[in-house]
């Protein structure tokens, strides 16, 4: 006998029932992949004892600061020598050291803000005109547990989901937002 996929959508008041509903999830054999939380208010996965989740933000932003240095000793140590005539300030060195430092530092910075600001709006798939799985208790600071897995019955997920403090658990149905 096959199983359908289950896909539910659980509505819950508040952070700690919904943290002990995934670990009653998990214990009845539901993976982590499977599960997928929707929040209004910024959740860590710490705080709901899930996995950590894998994100290239810090190898994007590593990446602007390295071009940035590039750029910033591009124009500290290249750019005075491609002067036809070199201008010699009394005692001074031709390329000094205070303004040099300066100038690495604030395009090594600007380099690494925004590649992680690109990082970021590209890592988080934004903006996305597809229609997601949403309800609109979400908005008004409840938590939502979207369970999207094909080798446990809806019947079990669904009386675990109730009995652990779900206010509803409804088919999740994707809408445009």
């Amino acid at each position: 006998m096959t199983e359908s996929k289950v896909d539910l959508l659980a509505v819950f008041p508040d952070l700690e029932p919904a943290a002990n509903a995934i670990e009653h999830l998990r214990s009845i054999g539901v993976h982590d992949e499977c599960m997928n939380i929707i929040s209004g208010i910024p959740v860590t996965e710490a705080m709901l004892g899930r996995p950590s989740q894998w994100t290239n933000v810090p190898r994007i932003a590593m990446g602007g600061a390295i071009l940035g240095f590039g750029a910033g000793f591009f124009l500290a140590f290249i750019t005075p020598y491609l002067y036809p005539y070199p201008i010699k300030v009394s005692s001074q060195a031709f390329i000094p050291g205070p303004p040099t430092v300066v100038v690495l530092f604030e395009l090594t910075m600007l380099g690494m803000l925004l590649s992680t600001f690109l990082g970021v709006f590209l890592d988080s798939f934004f903006p996305n005109y597809r229609p997601m799985k949403y309800v609109p208790e979400v908005s008004d600071g409840k938590i939502a547990i979207l369970v999207e897995c094909s080798h446990v019955e809806e019947k079990k997920v669904t009386d675990a989901l109730k009995k652990m403090g779900a206010e509803s658990v409804n088919p999740a149905e994707a809408q445009h937002l």
